[in-house]
C-alpha cells in the first residue's frame, strides 16, 4: 500500500529540539518557565507590539477564560458562528450559557454579518442581549471583521475572535487575533505551527491577560501558603511544550508560504475540472490557507459528489475530510437558537478539505491530483 498522506501533520523546523533540551538541562519541565515567557514574547512580537499574550494548555482553555473575563454566566447568551469546530461553542456551555448560532456567508464561509444583526435584534427583543460574539476565521480565511465589529460596536457587545486556524492571516495587514477585545490561538498538532497541544489568549488589554494568567494558574493568591479567593484552572502551558512553540515560531512565515503554495497548486491543477471551486480572498484579505478546501458541484461533475472524491482518496491512503458540520446540526447543540439561510448546510454537504500540510512533497501532491484525474476525467 502507498504511504499515508495526512490532512495536516506536524512539521518540525529544527530549533525545537534545542529549546526542549534547554528545558530538560535546566530541569524546567513543569508548567511555566523561560520558554513560556519566551513564546509569549515571540507571539506578541509577531502579532503586534501592543498585544499581550498568555500561553495556555489549549485554544479551548483560552476561549473559556475569555468568557469568564467577560463575566458570561448561567442563563446568558453568546453568539457563535455555526460552521466551526465544536471547541468554539463548548466553552459557552461550560459557563451554562446559551449559544446562539449564526449562518455563514458565501464569500469567506464565516459569520454572516446580516444574520448577526438579525440575531442581536431578535435576542434583545426577547429580553436577552448577548454577552459576547465569537466569529471564527475558518480554515485560515479571515471573517468579515470590519462589518462584524461595526455591528458589535453599535450594540455594545464585545467580540472574542476565534483565530485558532488563522495564525498568519490578516486583513489589510492587521493580523487575525488582534481585532476583538480578545483573540484565541491554537497550537494543536494539526495547526499551522504546533506546541503538541496548546493555545494562547491574546489581547491589547493587558488587564485581561493578567487576570487570565492568574486564573489559569489555579488562581493562587499571593501568600506563603495555598490560598484561593477565586475558582482557578490548570490551564497554563508547560515549559517543554512552549519550547516546541518557540522553535515553530521561527519558521511560521515559511509554513504560511508552504500552505499557500499547496493552495496554488490545487487551484492551478484543478481549474480545468467542471464543478470544482475554491473560496477566494476578498480584497485586502490574506489567508494562511491552513487547509485547502473545495466545493464539489455534482451537477457539473457528471454526478461525482464530495463523498465520492473523499472515498476515492481514502482508497489511495490519502486523508481528506468534509468541512465542519455546522453546530446547529450537531445533536448536542441542535436545540439552541439559529439564524441563517442554510448556507452552512450546503457548504458542509459539498465541501472537502484536501491534504494541506506544509511538509507535503511534490510527489504526494501529484498522488492527490491523480485521484482527481481518475475520478473526474
Amino acid at each position: 500500500m502507498n504511504s499515508k498522506i495526512w490532512l495536516s501533520s506536524p512539521h518540525m523546523g529544527g530549533k525545537e529540539r534545542e529549546f526542549v533540551t534547554e528545558a530538560f538541562d535546566s530541569n524546567w519541565v513543569a508548567p511555566l518557565g523561560p520558554n513560556v515567557n519566551g513564546l509569549e514574547k515571540d507571539i506578541a512580537a509577531y502579532l503586534d507590539n501592543d498585544i499581550h499574550v498568555a500561553a495556555l494548555s489549549a485554544g479551548t482553555a483560552a476561549l473559556h477564560l475569555a468568557l469568564i473575563l467577560l463575566q458570561v454566566q448561567a442563563g446568558d447568551e453568546v453568539i457563535c458562528q455555526s460552521m466551526t469546530f465544536s471547541a468554539s461553542a463548548n466553552p459557552i456551555r461550560y459557563q451554562n450559557a446559551t449559544p446562539v448560532f449564526i449562518d455563514s456567508e458565501k464569500d469567506t464561509w464565516n459569520m454572516d454579518p446580516a444574520f448577526l444583526e438579525d440575531a442581536i435584534k431578535d435576542r434583545i427583543a426577547k429580553g436577552k442581549k448577548p454577552k459576547a460574539i465569537i466569529p471564527v476565521h475558518l480554515y485560515g480565511m479571515p471573517a468579515k471583521m470590519h462589518e462584524i465589529l461595526s455591528i458589535a460596536e453599535k450594540y455594545e457587545i464585545p467580540v472574542i475572535e476565534d483565530a485558532a486556524e488563522a495564525l498568519g492571516s490578516s486583513i489589510n495587514g492587521k493580523k487575525c487575533g488582534t481585532f476583538g477585545v480578545m483573540g484565541i490561538l491554537s497550537f494543536n498538532g494539526n495547526k499551522i505551527i504546533t506546541t503538541s497541544g496548546g493555545g494562547a489568549l491574546v489581547s491589547d488589554h493587558e488587564e485581561y491577560i493578567k487576570k487570565a494568567t492568574f486564573l489559569a494558574t489555579q488562581a493562587r493568591d499571593p501568600a506563603p501558603h495555598y490560598q484561593h479567593s477565586h475558582i482557578g484552572y490548570n490551564y497554563r502551558m508547560s515549559n517543554i511544550c512552549a519550547g516546541i512553540g518557540r522553535g515553530q515560531m521561527e519558521v511560521l512565515q515559511d509554513r504560511v508560504e508552504q500552505r499557500r503554495a499547496n493552495f496554488s497548486f490545487y487551484q492551478k491543477e484543478l481549474k480545468g475540472f467542471e464543478g470544482i471551486s475554491f473560496v477566494n480572498e476578498p480584497q485586502g484579505f490574506f489567508s494562511n490557507r491552513w487547509l485547502t478546501t473545495i466545493l464539489v458541484d455534482s451537477k457539473k461533475t457528471g454526478g461525482t459528489t464530495r463523498e465520492d472524491i473523499r472515498i476515492a482518496l481514502e482508497k489511495e491512503n490519502i486523508e481528506s475530510r468534509p468541512l465542519w458540520k455546522p453546530m446547529h446540526l450537531q445533536p448536542v447543540f441542535q436545540s439552541f437558537p439559529y439564524y441563517g439561510n442554510n448556507v452552512a448546510e450546503k457548504l458542509f454537504e459539498n465541501g472537502l478539505c484536501l491534504p494541506s500540510g506544509s511538509n507535503l512533497t511534490a510527489e504526494e501532491l501529484e498522488r492527490v491530483l491523480q485521484v482527481f484525474k481518475n475520478i473526474l476525467r
